[in-house]
């Protein structure tokens, strides 16, 4: 028996900036907050809040087409592996997997669906992969490059209008979430070869740090659809 249940979002204005409310959703709040500052906390739940009205409009329904338990949850930890408390040991894609999946397991939350999240979270870099991997992988995926706001990708940009948009950066504005972000990934992958393989989106950030003191992620927010 499994933990999660399978709300379905409420709908309007007032229901466009809520959470699932579930023991569950609640048990992953109470973890990320103190361990994450509150830039990567709030764009980990704008990905969410983004995520879900991209279902919405490729005609997704939570609690057949995907549970809404498990997306919140992939997406509010999908930066886990950059938290204050990581063991740096695995580059943040996977290590926030890991934690994301032991932390369901331990919630009575099945295999099966702790994997489904492992692969969200561990995918969430890998554009053209992590979309063809399920509909969860999709939707996380997409959450975070919404919240990106252009740099990671402009396939579902109309997913998310500019009123949804602001209602949702008045509850969880973004507080330099790029640098922050960056700084964050840089900070984990230094402390370990192994947390940096090259090419890998913590590889490349570093290595763009150590040699140019900035990195193109940073630069590309000039241009970004909502700024910084």
């Amino acid at each position: 028996m499994t933990a999660h249940t399978h709300e379905t979002p409420p709908a309007g204005a007032e229901g466009l900036t809520a959470l699932p409310g579930t023991p569950l959703a609640e048990a992953v709040v109470e973890l990320i907050r103190p361990v994450e500052t509150p830039s990567v906390f709030n764009h980990s739940i704008r990905s969410y809040l983004f995520a879900r009205l991209l279902a919405d409009r490729l005609g997704l329904s939570a609690g057949s087409d995907y549970s809404d338990d498990l997306l919140f949850t992939a997406c509010a930890m999908h930066d886990l592996g950059v938290a204050a408390d990581s063991p740096n040991r695995q580059r943040f894609e996977v290590e926030g997997a890991d934690r994301a999946a032991e932390f369901l397991v331990g919630r009575g939350v099945s295999a099966s669906d702790a994997d489904q999240v492992w692969q969200a979270i561990a995918l969430h870099t890998s554009s053209g992969i992590a979309n063809r991997r399920g509909t969860l992988c999709l939707l996380v995926r997409e959450g975070v490059a919404l919240d990106f706001g252009g740099p990671m990708g402009n396939e579902h940009v109309e997913a998310v209008s500019d009123d949804q948009a602001d209602a949702v950066h008045a509850v969880y504005p973004r507080l330099n979430m790029v640098g922050s972000l960056v700084d964050a990934i840089v900070a984990q992958a230094a402390k370990d070869p192994k947390n940096a393989p090259r090419y890998s989106i913590p590889g490349e950030l570093l290595r763009e740090r150590e040699e140019f003191g900035r990195t193109r992620m940073e630069h590309s927010f000039r241009s970004s659809r909502w700024g910084n």
